[in-house]
Order: C-alpha cells, then structure tokens, then sequence
C-alpha cells in the first residue's frame, strides 16, 4: 500500500455515486450540527457559569452511548442500515425544532437543555451505528480505509466551519438561530439518503437470537481480538482521561481566556483543522499500512497536545495547542477507525464498530463528569495536564507490545458480505 501523499485514492472514492451522496449530505449534516453543539455548549455556561453543569449536560448528550451503543450495534447487524439511518436520522431532527421552540417562547432553562440533550444522547447510537454500517456499503472493501478517512475528514472539516459559522450566527442572530439552521441540515441529509441506490442487505440468521447474546458475542470477539482489543484500550484511556478537554472548551474559553462566544468558536475551529489536516494525511494514504504506529504516536501526541493547551492563558498559545489536540486526537481515532473496519469480521461489524463509538462517543462523557468535578476544586489546566501525564505513562507500558498489534491488524482482511453497488 502506498505511504506518500496521492490523491489518486480520494478521486476513486468519489467516483461512487452512493458515497458521494451520503458524503455530502453527512458534511453539510455535520457542519449545523457542530454549529448546534456549539450553542448547546455556550447555553450551558452562559446559564450556569459552571464546569459542574458544562459537564453534565455532555455527558447526558453523550452517555447514554455507553449504555445502548452494544445493543443500536446488535439493531444495526439485524435491520437495514439505510432504514435504520433514516429513522435515527428524522428523531434527531426533532431535537433541533425542539431547542428552537424553547428559545424563541423563553422557556429554556437548565434542566430543560439538559433533558434535550438527553434524547440526543439516546438516538445517537443508533444513528451512529447505522453509520458504521452503511459507510462500507458505499464503496468496494479495497476503499475501505480511504472512505473512512474522507468521512472522518469532512466530518472534522464541519468541526472547523461550523464554529466558525457559530462564531457569526450566534451574535448576529442568537442561538436560535444555530439551532433552526441544523434543522435544514437534518432535511437535506434525509434527501440524500433517500436517493442512494443500495442492494438490499441479506437477512441475518441471528435476527431471531436473543439480543443479549449477540452482545456478549461482541464483547467477547474484541476481547479476543488481539490487534482491535489492544487499539480500543487504548481508546478507552484516551477517551475518558483527555478527550472530554473538548467538551471543556466552553470552561476553557469563558474561565481560562477570559473571553465569549467568539473564543470558544476560535478553539474549537483551530481543534477542527488540526483533525482535517490529520485526516486528509490519512486518505491520501489509500490503506491501512503503518496505521497501527499512528494510533500509538497519536496517543503520545495527544498527551504533549494537551500540555500545549493547558500551560498558558494567552488565547493564540491556546489555540495553536487545540489544534494540536484536534490533529493528534484524530491520528489516533481515525487510524483505529480504519484499521477495525477492515480487520473485523464482516457478520460482527455493526456491533464492533458500535463498541468504538460507545469508547468514542460514550466514554467522554464519563470522563466530562469527573472532570467536571474535579475542575471544580482545581481548575481545569491542572485537571486535564495530570491527565496528560497519566496517559503519558500508558504509552510507556503499551509501546513494546505495538509489533505483534501492527500484525494482527494490518495483516490479510475477511471479504465482506455486504453487496456493493456503484
């Protein structure tokens, strides 16, 4: 597999008309729904001026992941990805009409922003579980890795424009404002969808197991699973211990820099470009080869990023370390991304790749709530550098074991049994 940069891979992959109607609508999708969870993210602080509620109201968005992600993964094996995502899709549109009716009648509160955030946090795994499964539908199983890396890069491309947009439309307009735009978003991402032209997926024999079996199935394969156990290990640290600093930033912008809405989109922008560069790095690679040592020196990055971030209360130190953060998080998240997807059995997909946005998306928020409270008593600078310094520490032990890992992922994958359609 190629190592240097060529866009010969990413012009293949959008020559498929399937991945390039759900791409696209997935970023616009994206981009007003960044746009939204900066205005969430704002409200929360702007409310309460607490780190305490900040965390709270991530963690209620996002963990309920933990909980439900095996189970939407074990929905995802047994249904239609398409059908799947279209519902998924449609309930969380109404969360968007919801925060804009609250706003506009004065009756958001708190509790109430918290209770929204909530039903998102419960939709969420099975939108994204219909995602992890329907993505490799789009494309033959030799493009795996360079779609994936398109879609982890238009997704973090929507992290840099719309906050940037945020940035704008918040002052100018309100938070409302944010809020109806992603409403528009969730309409054409339904469009798309519903014009992609997908060979009907084959039954499934487990559809009439018990539920609670193929989850324990799951469970058991990543554990035995020597490269895609090791890679989500490492996910779980990293995830729980420093990847919460990016549902922090509205305590970093408001508490560390002194400053408001603009600040908080200039972080969480920068964060966005650092993971755009990172995963356009990756696409252009056209496979899995050498990934492995990716997911391991991003972790390490990941630690220096975040001491780069919380070392200083000067805001263009701060964002030159959020981007770093973004650029090495990603490494990190997107390369254990591909190399999953094309390790993993072809029958146990949706279930694994459930479990990584369970550690991606659900094990965050457990770690928003402890930090939250631990932010309160010491601020959040010294919260997240001795969580950087624990992880720092990880990569130590983990380091010596990466060969044998590279091996078993990196090696010769199962051939899909999902149909492909140009």
């Amino acid at each position: 597999m190629p190592s240097s940069f060529s866009s010969k891979p990413i012009v293949r992959v959008w020559r498929h008309r399937n991945f390039t109607l759900y791409e696209s609508g997935m970023t616009l999708y994206s981009v007003t729904g960044w746009m939204q969870r900066v205005g969430v993210g704002w409200l929360a602080w702007d409310l309460t001026h607490s780190t305490f509620w900040l965390g709270l109201v991530a963690s209620a968005d996002l963990g309920p992941m933990i909980l439900l992600a095996p189970f939407a993964g074990a929905v995802a094996d047994r249904v239609d990805s398409w059908k799947l995502s279209r519902v998924s899709q449609f309930l969380l549109m109404t969360q968007a009409v919801a925060l804009s009716v609250l706003i506009f009648t004065g009756t958001l509160g708190i509790v109430t922003l918290l209770c929204v955030s909530l039903y998102t946090g419960v939709l969420y795994p099975f939108s994204g579980a219909a995602r992890q499964t329907m993505l490799p539908r789009t494309v033959p199983h030799a493009e795996f890795a360079t779609a994936i890396a398109l879609d982890s890069a238009a997704f973090q491309a929507a992290r840099f424009v719309g906050p940037a947009l945020a940035s704008i439309v918040i002052p100018a307009f309100g938070v409302a404002a944010a809020f109806v735009i992603h409403g528009c978003g969730s309409v054409i991402f339904q469009t798309a969808i519903a014009f992609m032209r997908l060979d009907p997926e084959k039954p499934q024999a487990r559809a009439h197991r018990n539920i609670f079996r193929d989850v324990g199935e799951s469970f058991a394969y990543v554990r035995g699973h020597v490269g895609i156990g090791s890679v989500f290990f490492l996910m779980v640290i990293a995830s729980v211990i420093i990847r919460p600093v990016q549902d922090m930033l509205p305590g970093f912008a408001g508490g560390v820099f002194h400053g408001g809405a603009r600040e908080l989109a200039w972080l969480t922008s920068s964060m966005g470009v650092g993971a755009l560069i990172s995963a356009a790095t990756i696409a252009a690679r056209g496979g899995v080869s050498g990934l492995t040592i990716r997911v391991f020196m991003g972790f390490l990055g990941l630690s220096l990023a975040t001491f780069a971030l919380v070392s200083t209360d000067i805001l263009p130190v701060g964002v030159i370390g959020s981007a770093l953060v973004g650029y090495t998080l990603n490494s990190m998240s997107t390369s254990t991304q591909a190399l999953v997807q094309t390790a993993v059995d072809p029958d146990m997909r949706g279930r694994v790749m459930s479990l990584y946005l369970l550690i991606f998306r659900g094990m965050p928020a457990v770690g928003s709530l402890i930090d939250g409270v631990i932010a309160q008593a010491i601020g959040l600078r010294w919260t997240f550098a001795a969580g950087a310094a624990l992880c720092a520490l990880l990569w130590l032990y983990a380091m010596p074991r990466r060969h044998r890992i590279a091996e078993s992922l990196e090696g010769p994958k199962p051939r899909s049994s999902r149909a492909f359609r140009s």
